[in-house]
């Protein structure tokens, strides 16, 4: 038997600017690290690349401006001195600034509508036990900035501790105005012309304003899904999983990279005869116990993979069968009669009492969430994560 399962390696790589091979740094630094560590590559291994580096490379970056030039390009109907009402942006500096100050060059008056007591990838601006117990139906019930510091505490980002109402304010500048409810439909009473700003549940809240009659409304992958000039765009996601560069420019999520997982496949099978997986990945599906936040910011976990990352998982429960089935076998007895059930196995256990609490998330989901936790996003300098056995089991 392989005594060891599944191993996660961040590999560090070279500093990467726009227009580098990608293909060649990859094969390079997974040999660098295969010297220095004395590792081999086997098939089915699993090679991930931080989406960062991907964009970056591409040069795929656009600037306040071009935001703004895009707003006003799509909202040409509107009159200089009319409101932009930005519905359930989440609370991030990182994430949102740069694209409300974009939305903020582009329109004079921001009417910017939170939710409570999240945003919607767990956020908070106000306590959850402090927010159930004002039983105050936001639902049905519009708060303004004022009101709202008059029943709230004030709100206080737990990791980071800003106040986003203020900070939000900050970043619009003069014509800024906070409102809070969880009914997209409210802003409707400050202002017709609508960015839908949150990200997983876009579609529900751009049919709930259009159902309610909204004049125009856009989506967060509406804005930048073609070029302004030279700048860079997403044809599918726009501003979605972008990133702050600098005061003034943001990364976008990679686009066309297809091609590059396969060409890293093919490269490392012609230099080691061994077929492996990549991935290009984001956020992980992760969600912090202490925060509450739900980590995953991007669109998707992983918008690029080879063809072997397809599906989920098709597990039976270790201790439950040890407990159930195996019950009364000890030693070898138990170790052959485990490796007999795994190897027989039902092409799909979904809804069968034997795969019970296994949870059977999607390949690049669960990798992703794995390389994210390992690569972060601060100065570990890892950007491609090599996972090792993860296809393998007590029988391998």
């Amino acid at each position: 038997m392989k005594r060891i399962g599944t191993m996660a390696i961040g590999i560090k790589a070279p500093i990467i600017r726009e227009g580098d091979d990608l293909v060649s740094i990859t094969s390079e630094s997974l040999k660098k690290a295969q010297a220095e560590h004395g590792f081999a590559i086997d098939d089915r291994d699993v090679i991930c690349i931080t989406e960062a580096i991907v964009a970056k490379a591409q040069g795929n970056f656009v600037t306040v401006d071009d935001i703004a030039s895009d707003l006003k390009r799509k909202f040409n109907h509107m009159k200089e001195d009319e409101p932009i009402g930005v519905v359930f942006p989440i609370l991030s500096r990182n994430r949102f600034s740069l694209i409300l100050k974009g939305i903020a060059k582009a329109f004079s008056r921001v009417v910017i509508q939170l939710s409570l007591p999240t945003d919607e990838v767990g956020n908070p601006l106000v306590g959850e036990e402090e927010y159930y117990n004002k039983s105050i139906d936001f639902l049905n019930q519009v708060m303004e900035e004022s009101d709202f510091r008059s029943v709230f505490s004030k709100p206080l980002h737990p990791f980071t501790g800003v106040d986003y109402l203020e900070y939000y304010k900050e970043v619009v500048g003069e014509g800024a105005k906070v409102i809070l409810s969880n009914n997209p439909q409210a802003i409707l009473a400050y202002t017709p012309n609508v960015i839908v700003a949150n990200i997983h549940k876009r579609a529900f809240t751009k049919k709930s304003l259009e159902k309610a009659g909204v004049k125009k409304v856009v989506t967060l992958d509406e804005i930048m899904n073609e070029p302004v000039g030279k700048s860079g765009y997403h044809p599918m996601y726009g501003v979605l999983g972008s990133n702050k560069a600098t005061e003034e420019k943001l990364k976008l999520f990679p686009r066309d990279s297809q091609w590059l997982v396969e060409a890293v496949q093919k490269r490392i099978f012609q230099e080691t005869g061994k077929k492996v997986e990549v991935m290009v990945y984001g956020d992980g599906a992760f969600k912090d116990p202490v925060g509450g936040i739900w980590e995953l910011a991007d669109p998707v976990v992983s918008p690029f993979h080879t063809a072997g990352l397809h599906g989920t998982p098709n597990e039976i429960k270790f201790k439950y069968v040890i407990d159930t089935a195996l019950k009364g076998l000890t030693g070898s007895e138990e170790e052959k009669a485990l490796k007999e059930l795994i190897l027989k196995k039902e092409a799909s256990l979904v809804g069968k009492d034997v795969s019970l609490g296994t949870t059977p998330r999607r390949y690049i989901d669960l990798l992703g969430s794995l390389a994210d936790l390992l690569g972060g996003s601060g100065d570990k300098g890892t950007p491609i994560i090599l996972i090792k056995g993860y296809f393998d089991n007590y029988a391998s």
